[in-house]
């Protein structure tokens, strides 16, 4: 089979959480492999996301502009956005708007997974009764 990809893409074990609907609606996703065009997305279960979204990786506090290349299953093939290639070029000032979004989504992704431990060892009413 003949290598069509331009980059190098490497193993990872990466959580991720793609957003679309104009960042209403999010998917938890596992990206295991991953290059700076593009990604292979795996999901607990076969879910519908669109062609194109942006997928925030909490590890890097990144998010990257996606669009769907193939999908099979529960697994996606995705190609990152020029907007995407930011990590390559210099970071720009604090202040700056996207740096400033970028960081409150990886606070919003920390505050929902201690929301979901809380939740985990929290009794509910049915379990006092």
């Amino acid at each position: 089979m003949v290598e069509r990809r331009q980059a190098e893409r490497h193993k990872s074990f990466l959580r991720g959480c793609i957003y679309f609907n104009n960042h209403r609606s999010a998917v938890d996703c596992l990206i295991r492999d991953i290059s700076s065009l593009g990604a292979r997305l795996i999901f607990s279960d076969s879910v519908a996301v669109p062609d194109a979204f942006d997928l925030f990786v909490p590890r890097k506090e990144q998010t990257l502009k996606a669009r769907v290349q193939w999908r099979q299953g529960d697994e996606i093939g995705v190609a990152f956005g020029k907007a995407g290639r930011a990590p390559a070029q210099a970071k720009p000032e604090d202040g700056d708007l996207a740096v400033r979004v970028t960081k409150l989504e990886a606070e919003v992704a920390s505050l929902r997974r201690v929301v979901r431990r809380l939740q985990a060892v929290t009794p509910t009413a049915d379990d006092a009764a």
